[in-house]
């Protein structure tokens, strides 16, 4: 697995690990701070000893870790709850209502996000072939366009078939937003005079 595609587990232990690290060693702490502040951190000073017999291994360049924030999903969300209700569908109790009153429903705001989508992203599938294709991925293949599932063993080249073409988004068109707007209200509440 790579660095940039832990498992869940993987990213706990790290956590808990690096936890740890901070609290013990303040050194450690500073970089850690500075990783977070987007700046390069400084490799660590080296007290002298002998020369090893083999050549040391190339430092990997340092992982730049952004905070993502909330106001584009925010926006998102309010663009789907005007343009398709998502959020009231999503957050009726359906129990009562019969399937063709579900279908009924689950048409509009499925029309309706399908058209909020298309109207701010555009969106491609990450593989061409049709679904059920058998494909060969080679030493290199990207790992974040591409999950392998399934009985994953030994080295690239991999042969399957793709079950899902993936997504991904070639443009965004969000509208901007102002200093007031405040996204966290993704509808205004309505009140009938």
């Amino acid at each position: 697995m790579t660095e940039s595609n832990l498992s869940f587990f993987g990213r706990l232990s790290l956590a808990v690990g690096t936890f740890f690290s901070v609290l013990g060693d303040r050194e450690f702490a500073a970089g850690v701070q500075r990783l977070r502040d987007g700046a390069p951190v400084a490799a660590p000073v080296a007290t002298p000893q002998p020369a090893p017999a083999a050549a040391p291994a190339p430092v990997a360049a340092p992982v730049v870790i952004r905070e993502a924030g909330p106001d584009a999903a925010l926006q998102l969300l309010g663009l789907l709850q005007r343009d398709a209700r998502f959020i009231d569908f999503v957050e009726e109790d359906i129990a009562g209502y019969s399937d063709a009153d579900i279908g009924a429903a689950a048409r509009l705001v499925h029309d309706g996000c399908r058209a909020t989508l298309r109207e701010h992203f555009t969106i491609r599938p990450v593989r061409e072939e049709a679904e059920g294709s058998r494909v060969t991925l080679a030493e290199g293949f990207d790992a974040t366009a591409i999950r392998l599932t399934g009985n994953v063993v030994g080295k690239p080249p991999f042969s399957g078939n793709i079950s899902h073409r993936g997504w991904r988004v070639e443009d965004v068109r969000l509208p901007m937003l102002t200093k007031t707007h405040d996204a966290t209200v993704l509808a205004p509440a309505e009140v009938e005079l």
